[in-house]
Formats: C-alpha cells, structure tokens, sequence
C-alpha cells in the first residue's frame, strides 16, 4: 500500500461538528468516521485510494454491511476493496459485519492476539454487569450478544513491534480493560487516536445517551468492562499520548481543549468518575489469557424492579417514535 501523505493536522471539534450532517464524518483529511446506529467504524485512507490502498476499522452491527459498503464505495470507489480489517476488539458492535465484509473483499482482519479467542470461535467474553447502573443499556445487557464468532483463516494477530500492516505512520496502543485484548490506533505525526471503547464520547449505558449522544467524554461502557484496573492504566496511558482528536466507538469526534481537560480529569480522578460503585467486576476482574475466560467472580443478582422500569421506558420510547413515523 502506497503511503498516505497525513494531513497536518486534525480538524478542530467545530469543524468536525460542522459535518455530521452527513452519512460520512470527515476526522482528518484521510480517516473518516462512519456512524453506524449506536456505534462508530472508521475508513483510513486517502478519498479515491485505490484498491487494496485503505483500511476499516471495526465493523458495527451485524445490519451494518450496507452502510459500511456504501460510505466505502463513495470515498474510495465501487471497485475499492481493503487492505484488511482492523479490530479495535471483538464486541458483537463492533464485529457484527465483519465476516460478511471480509469474505466480500477477501481480506484478512488483525486484532491483538488476547482477542483471538473470541473471533475464531474458541471463547465467549466474560458476561456483561447489568448491575452498574448508568441506565437502560446496562440493564439491558445481558441480552446483548458476547459471542464468540469465527472468523476462521481470516484471523491474524497484529505485529508484535506495534506497526499495523499496510497503515505506515500509525501504531496499535494496547488499552486493555473494556476487553481483554482492546487496543487504540494512534498516528504521531497529527496525534490522531482512534480509540474503540477505551473512552468514548456519549454516555453509553443510557439508551437516551447511546441514540442522542450528547457530547461527554467517559471511560469505557460499564456494562461491558471486566478489568477497571486495566481501564484506568488505559486511560492514563492515552491521556499521555496527548491526542489531538480523539474519534472513539461510541458518540462524536473530540479535540481541543474539552478533549484535552476531559482526558486530564479522568486520568486523576478514574476511579471516582469512571469506575462503576457497584458492580461484578469493580473489585475483582475477570481472569483471561489467549484461550479465552479462565475464571469470573460471583455474579450479583440484579434488582427486578429496574428491570421492569427499563422495559417500560424502552416501550414508550419505541411507542413515541412509532407514533411519529404515522
């Protein structure tokens, strides 16, 4: 893959916030955001890069092939395939359409070997914590799928040396903690950080927060987070990478001072404002290695009550918006 001149430097946040009006937010001249839902994937690439001469990263809901095929095919061309596909980690949001991408265009994915387990059929991750509140996503989610999927032959490890195949300029960032094997993307030369669910720009566990996606900086979805140590060093590790624009899993790019401030106040203060108070894993994580779950702490019994106050809220949400469409 030919070398993509970088622009110079990220779109500031209002300019990025000009363009989300449109199916495609541009981050930087060659990374475009494409929001899928309740979830972002991402195009690396310059606009008409030729075949094999971009990248995907991650891969939304398993109804996201359509939106992703269509936003590629009109940056890069009909006819423009990947040079693969990269996994921030292996959550059914973000590897919903991956199978069926990979097999369209022939083209290997990577992710970090700890995330192995779970995208060539061998483990299923640790279950989610409906108890860590926040709102109707997290109790909602033990419903959400954990897989694993198979990717079979398809499924290759990133490079040890950190270098991603076919994106020179930019690295993968282990950022352990939302999964075991989560990493970030990171260019040096205009400090972009692609950051999957490390942090993220929207309250996610809020059904309200996750459709609306008001813009707040946070750490990883509580819901889905095994390992809050390893959250926190994650974070503190991105917040020393000093990125200028931040473009996460969940909710809208962020630069600028609200990027830089929000990333300081959650480096010193993780525990407070990040780490859930109650929870399963809040004190003790989950224990994976490259086969996958080894062990889990003791599950914690969910009130019924919240429950059934999620379920109706749901309902008259899905019931207003119906009303509206008629």
């Amino acid at each position: 893959m030919t070398a993509a001149a970088p622009s110079a430097t990220a779109k500031g946040f209002e300019e990025v916030q000009q363009s989300l009006s449109r199916d495609v937010i541009d981050v930087t001249q060659d990374v475009a955001c494409v929001p899928l839902s309740i979830v972002n994937a991402y195009l690396i690439g310059e606009p008409g890069a030729g075949d094999r001469e971009w990248t995907l990263v991650d891969a939304g809901l398993f109804f996201s092939a359509g939106k992703i095929i269509s936003a590629a095919a009109e940056r890069f061309g009909p006819k423009s395939r990947p040079a693969g596909i990269v996994l921030t980690h292996g959550h059914f949001d973000h590897v919903g359409a991956v199978k069926e991408l990979a097999e369209l265009w022939d083209c290997p994915v990577y992710a970090h070997p700890l995330e192995m387990p779970y995208i060539t059929g061998k483990s299923s991750y640790p279950p989610p914590d409906p108890t860590v509140g926040g709102g109707a996503m997290s109790l909602m989610s033990p419903l959400y799928p954990r897989g694993p999927i198979d990717l079979g032959n398809r499924a290759f490890q990133l490079p040890v040396d950190r270098t991603i195949p076919d994106l020179p300029g930019w690295r993968w960032v282990p950022t352990p903690g939302h999964s075991p094997g989560h990493i970030s993307l990171f260019r040096e030369s205009d400090r972009v950080l692609i950051a999957g669910d490390a942090i993220v720009t929207t309250k996610q566990e809020s059904l309200l927060g996750a459709l609306l996606q008001p813009l707040v900086l946070q750490g990883p979805p509580k819901y889905f987070t095994p390992d809050w140590d390893a959250a926190r060093e994650s974070l503190r590790e991105i917040n020393e990478l000093r990125p200028r624009i931040a473009a996460t899993g969940h909710g809208k790019p962020m630069s600028g001072v609200e990027l830089r401030e929000g990333l300081e106040q959650l480096a010193e203060h993780f525990d407070e404002v990040a780490r859930p108070r109650t929870g399963r894993y809040i004190n003790k994580p989950a224990e994976t290695d490259v086969n996958g779950v080894k062990s889990l702490p003791k599950a914690i019994r969910p009130n019924l009550l919240l429950y059934l106050t999620a379920g109706l809220v749901v309902g008259m949400i899905v019931w207003s918006y119906t009303r509206k469409k008629d």
